[in-house]
């Protein structure tokens, strides 16, 4: 992925969606000939020359400062995650090429194994920045069993979510888990646009549907620490689990991801079955580590 397109695509989509008088920018008369913000009101806002803001739209971070990215932050109205998101374009096309080379390899270690299998109550997994699962306790397998009935490893979530037929049935609300998992692969392309498998991926993706193509498309971007998420399992039924998803800071690029049910719900009651059902269910092959990629 081009980070200049990037930076390009991001900056005049955020610009797009704000309008003069959401701005506090006064209003003549006349038609605009864009939709939003011109990119000469957004420069105003930042407090910035608009031949300047003009050059950072186009693509080119190169030596931009914290302090403008905040004010052009401020000035479109970034939420947490956008904000992030900027700073990590900028980032990206700070860097030189040695800092942009990451390991292509990524593996859990057996520490976080140990820990995740001692983790008997919790669904949990270990995921990448692609939406790789590249290890999960038993019932974390068990509660993504549709996916992981696919044999092809590691299950990537995002293929999952376009490509498989199960997944309409196993996300009650598809629409909103297709809008967040192309938010953090748009995410994670900020990051590092340089990772060969997410372009691949994205690629992949979107060559298959238009609905990747369009969300894609959106560059929306989003935060995924804390929250509840829906489930359709297909032996327990619904559920409905609040998630805590943790960086691993030993290891860069990879979160854990660990469910909860409310107490005394029927989602309680569900993850009590399903953990009893992954203990009489055919073992879900798995392949060495030293198979995985």
């Amino acid at each position: 992925m081009d980070n200049r397109d990037e930076v390009r695509e991001f900056l005049a989509s955020r610009r797009a969606r704000i309008t003069p008088d959401q701005a506090g920018l006064p209003q003549y008369g006349g038609t605009r000939r864009v939709q939003g913000l011109r990119r000469a009101e957004v420069a105003l806002l930042a407090g910035v020359s608009p031949d300047y803001y003009t050059r950072l739209e186009r693509g080119n971070l190169t030596g931009v400062s914290d302090g403008v990215l905040e004010a052009i932050a401020q000035a479109l109205r970034l939420d947490e995650a956008e904000r992030s998101h900027l700073h990590d374009l900028a980032r990206a096309a700070n860097s030189s090429p040695r800092t942009r080379r990451r390991p292509g390899r990524q593996q859990v270690r057996p520490a976080v194994q140990r820990l995740l299998d001692a983790m008997t109550d919790a669904p949990t997994f270990v995921r990448n920045g692609r939406l790789d699962i590249l290890a999960a306790n038993p019932l974390g397998r068990a509660l993504y069993s549709p996916a992981f009935a696919n044999p092809d490893r590691p299950v990537n979530l995002a293929r999952f979510c376009f490509l498989d037929p199960a997944a309409a049935d196993f996300y009650p609300d598809w629409d909103d888990a297709a809008n967040t998992t192309v938010a953090l692969l748009r995410t994670e392309a900020g990051r590092d646009p340089y990772d060969k498998a997410l372009t691949d991926l994205v690629g992949e993706l979107a060559t298959r549907g238009e609905a990747f193509r369009s969300r894609w498309a959106a560059h929306n971007v989003r935060l995924h620490h804390t929250g509840v998420k829906h489930f359709h399992h297909p032996v327990v039924g619904l559920l409905s689990l609040g998630y805590e998803a943790m960086p691993l800071p030993a290891d860069p690029g990879l979160t854990m991801t660990a469910y909860h049910a409310e107490p005394g719900s029927p989602s309680q009651d569900g993850l009590r079955l399903l953990a009893s059902w992954a203990v009489t269910a055919e073992p879900i092959h798995e392949p060495d580590r030293a198979e995985q990629p």
